[in-house]
């Protein structure tokens, strides 16, 4: 219990950075990862939250912040349709992803 709540139930996240070759992808890639999120958090349980973030320097870098119920949410969306739609599409011109963070939330009851 948090403070007369419900503790909250693991929550898995990652954060990965994607880069593009060519350049002139761009807008493919966008369209593609938003997609694929609307997708995953529209229609697979546990997908909680899927960003598209531009990097502020560089106009071919981009970051995708992912959170999930827990790790059997993550691994359902990597295993799912949009995940490998998304891959099939962007491999062609996409560097990544690259894992810069992927962990779970730490709750209240630990020290």
């Amino acid at each position: 219990m948090n403070g007369g709540r419900p503790s909250r139930p693991p929550v898995a996240r990652c954060f990965q950075s994607v880069g593009l070759t060519p350049a002139e992808h761009r807008d493919d890639f966008v369209r593609a990862a938003r997609k694929t999120g609307r997708e995953s958090v529209a229609n697979e349980p546990g997908s909680y939250r899927f960003e598209v973030i531009a990097d502020e320097t560089d106009p071919d870098l981009f970051y995708l912040n992912e959170v999930y119920a827990d790790l059997d949410a993550f691994n359902t969306h990597a295993d799912g349709p949009y995940f490998s739609a998304f891959f099939a599409e962007a491999s062609a011109y996409a560097e990544g992803p690259k894992w810069l963070m992927r962990g779970t939330l730490v709750g209240d009851g630990v020290a």
